[in-house]
């Protein structure tokens, strides 16, 4: 059979983190591709109790349909975190639960965005939403970042080049792939070019309790007077990815839509995971939790910094992340970088080449991906130490 694909399957590749995590079904590789969090940061024991207990007195609302808006009791538990924790939520703003910020994502993009639309992202970004937006075949173009965030000038310039811009996708805090933060005077400045240009914002901040150093720096959508943006949210980095739990807080009119594209999409998010989500909310000290999680990815932050410092080549660049799950390294011009991947994992060392997270192929990079929160502390130690060797016979 001669298959005809549809052409908006042109521009979208398998994931090359994916593609990479192959390697790491031998236990011999040490894999710093991933994105996951870390084994002990999950409350398995809370989780389990908590599934036990919805199962033993509400057996047939965990496991029949529910309404497309998401379970009414953590819909209203998240209204008010947002609001007290980052001041986000207007009287024009709604919130639907999603099947994780992914969704979130691809539906704001299915709604907004025409095919032919440009949409602006930072330049890295992140692969997953890469895709969902050449899902919908978009001009997808890329800005370039400075150290604290999307370059302000680029930005401008990529909005006059593409008159018929629709939308600008962000992360923020922490961002994946690079592990930069946005300051907050390139936040306002943000919001005001796209106030001036009529653009959508999408918010996606998947990380941002996740800071274990500097000062918290509010969300954009904390100074969004004029329904401009859209905020994405996650239990994934917080509680359980596997539990596929995100959220949308957005303009009412947005939202509406939003339920209509996700009543096609899915009928609604797994219900028994919201219940267990808004379990986990109404036992637990909120505060005290995300101090721990902090704890663990410093704690591992540091060791992989500190090793690194101590055994890779000193022409490599690294930044110094607040907080998230990410470490993004910068090779000299004058090394192959895909070669240095390569060599990495024969090596039993996985790393993500940051070609993974360029909007299209037209954009270079000598930059790769480290995760820290997934490895164990003696795989960051060896893996580090293994990557040393290799940067001084490679440069």
């Amino acid at each position: 059979m001669n298959y005809k694909f549809a052409s908006r399957m042109d521009g979208i590749q398998a994931s090359a983190i994916r593609e990479i995590l192959k390697y790491t079904v031998d236990p011999t590789v040490i894999s710093f591709a991933a994105g996951n969090p870390a084994p002990e940061a999950f409350p398995v024991k809370m989780i389990e109790q908590i599934t036990a207990e919805i199962m033993e007195n509400n057996p047939i609302g965990a496991l029949q349909y529910s309404i497309s808006e998401g379970y009414t009791p953590l819909r209203n538990k998240l209204k008010e975190q947002v609001k007290t924790r980052y001041g986000i939520g207007e009287d024009f703003d709604e919130l639907i639960i999603t099947s994780g910020a992914q969704q979130a994502i691809e539906l704001a993009c299915k709604v907004m965005c025409n095919k032919g639309d440009t949409l602006i992202c930072e330049n890295p970004s992140f692969i997953g939403s890469l895709n969902a937006f050449k899902s919908y075949e978009v001009n997808l173009v890329g800005v370039d970042m400075d150290s604290d965030g999307i370059d302000l000038q680029k930005l401008e310039e990529a909005i006059k080049q593409n008159p018929n811009t629709k939308v600008l996708y962000l992360i923020p805090n922490f961002q994946n792939p690079s592990g930069r933060t946005m300051s907050f005077q390139k936040r306002q400045a943000v919001y005001e070019i796209c106030k001036k240009n009529n653009i959508i914002i999408i918010e996606d901040n998947p990380y941002g309790e996740l800071r274990f150093s500097g000062n918290h720096i509010p969300n954009i959508k904390s100074i969004d007077k004029d329904g401009l943006v859209i905020y994405c949210g996650s239990f994934s980095k917080i509680l359980a990815p596997g539990l596929r739990v995100g959220f949308m807080c957005a303009p009412k009119e947005i939202i509406s839509k939003v339920v209509v594209v996700k009543q096609v999409s899915d009928v609604h998010t797994n219900i028994i995971s919201q219940l267990i989500c808004d379990s986990f909310l109404e036992r637990v000290d909120f505060d005290t939790h995300i101090n721990q999680l902090c704890g663990i990815y410093k704690n591992k932050c540091n060791l992989m910094l500190e090793n690194i410092k101590a055994n890779l080549n000193p022409k490599i660049e690294f930044t110094q992340p607040q907080g998230g799950l990410f470490l993004w390294g910068t090779l000299p011009d004058n090394v192959n970088m895909m070669e240095f991947c390569k060599r990495a994992v024969e090596n039993k060392v996985a790393v993500v080449p940051g070609s993974a997270f360029l909007p299209s192929e037209d954009y270079k990079t000598q930059s790769f991906r480290l995760n820290y929160s997934t490895p164990t502390d003696e795989q960051i130690i060896k893996g580090i130490e293994i990557l040393g060797e290799l940067t001084y016979e490679i440069m």
